[in-house]
């Protein structure tokens, strides 16, 4: 497809739904206009032996920097044609695109070829009437008995112990001091507070905690083996001092009526009950929309077949990954673990990618907006359920990028909930 308007020559080709080849030509009549000004711009401020600043023939500075004006006239006039010869064949490109094959010389036209990325086009699949599974979001009593319990451990009480030798579960704190017996290298002293048993614990300390007493010490010896996780130790026989400071036990409240009036404004433990139920109930079902939800926007996805530019799929992958790199170990993965995670977020960038060109494919369809009265009241929403005054949370929106975010997280809402709306469940 050649397209020609005015100066400007354009001939597209396909390479792949999303890869456009342009073959791009500007006249030399327009190339002149540039190139004159850059000349004047060269003259006013070439410094030439024999001639004051701006005073030089024009024959001069041609012969002295006739090759940097050509250049500079490229330079300036390639993104300004491939903006206009993208809008004269009505592409909307991504990504940054890739030039080559650059001819200009003076009184010549520009001639380039360039190679950009599009978003692609596609069949949206059928989204009308998806059957989808029924989630009905039920509460057992084990759920109610497990916050109960979560519940009456937080209100637990830590008394002192003094009648007995330290058990597992109990709090101590204890000084330590070791010794490296390979080096005789005497280990800083620590003050350590232990939930005695617990598996994370230093299994030297763990075990030889048990017995002892309020103000009572010991001394031991303790090989650890070569593979243990803190290199620090791994190998290595240390020989213990400690000395136990204090030792308290956690004491539970009873689960009655006593309990739930201290939790709130509850009368009796059924009353607290009947209220966990109805939160346990309430968060079920969010859960269970947000799973429909997926499902919905799966059904549609599958089906669709849509090609993505590299480039989109590159950025959205390093998003991806650095989201999954804030949660990972500071002491670093392996090279395979690495190559395993780099394949998942590409997957997942693939993933988003399709989502997010399916929702505002099915929303343009349907003809779905966003108001800035919607964001407007968005953001009073947001104040209120995080307890924000709503001026400040109002300037946080209207920094860069952040009400345009909002803007198409609402779209997207509004589209998925249209969607299992209209779904058949089974």
């Amino acid at each position: 497809m050649t397209e020609t308007h005015d100066d400007l020559k354009s001939t597209v080709k396909n390479l792949s739904p999303v890869r456009r080849e342009l073959e791009i030509e500007l006249s030399a009549t327009e190339t002149a206009k540039t190139y004159d000004e850059m000349v004047q711009e060269f003259s006013g401020r070439a410094k030439l032996p024999g001639f004051r600043p701006g005073k030089a023939p024009v024959a001069v500075v041609l012969q002295k920097f006739g090759h940097d004006i050509e250049h500079e006239v490229i330079d300036h006039l390639i993104p300004e044609v491939l903006h206009r010869a993208l809008q004269l064949n009505g592409i909307r490109a991504v990504g940054v695109p890739s030039v080559e094959n650059v001819s200009f010389e003076a009184g010549g036209p520009l001639k380039f070829k360039a190679v950009v990325e599009t978003w692609p086009e596609f069949e949206l699949p059928a989204y009308l009437g998806l059957k989808l599974k029924k989630r009905v979001p039920l509460v057992g009593e084990d759920e109610i008995d497990k916050t109960i319990e979560d519940l009456r451990r937080k209100q637990a009480e830590y008394v002192p112990v003094e009648s007995r030798g330290i058990q597992n579960g109990d709090y101590v704190v204890a000084l330590v001091q070791g010794r490296d017996l390979k080096t005789k290298r005497l280990l800083p002293a620590e003050k350590a507070i232990v939930l005695v048993g617990h598996e994370r614990n230093d299994p030297a300390i763990n075990e030889h905690l048990l017995g002892l007493r309020t103000a009572e010490e010991k001394a031991f010896e303790y090989a650890y083996p070569p593979d243990f996780q803190n290199k620090k130790f791994s190998g290595k026989t240390i020989a213990y001092t400690l000395k136990v400071q204090t030792v308290k036990e956690m004491i539970f409240p009873e689960v009655n009526d006593e309990l739930a009036k201290h939790l709130g404004e509850f009368e009796t433990l059924d009353a607290l009950r009947a209220k966990i139920r109805e939160e346990l109930t309430v968060t079920k079902a969010q859960y269970a929309l947000r799973e429909t939800s997926q499902e919905a926007v799966q059904a549609v996805i599958g089906p669709a077949k849509i090609e993505l530019p590299e480039t989109m799929v590159e950025e959205e992958m390093e998003s991806v990954l650095k989201n999954i790199a804030s949660q990972l170990p500071r002491q670093g993965i392996s090279r395979e673990a690495a190559e395993t995670i780099r394949a998942r977020a590409r997957e997942q960038a693939e993933q988003n990618l399709k989502e997010h060109l399916v929702i505002r494919k099915i929303a343009q369809a349907e003809g779905f907006e966003v108001t800035e009265a919607d964001l407007d009241e968005e953001i009073k929403t947001i104040a209120t359920s995080n307890g924000l005054p709503l001026a400040r949370v109002m300037d946080t929106f209207q920094e860069e990028g952040r009400r345009d975010g909002l803007k198409s997280t609402l779209l997207a809402r509004r589209t998925i909930d249209f969607l299992v709306s209209r779904a058949i469940m089974e």
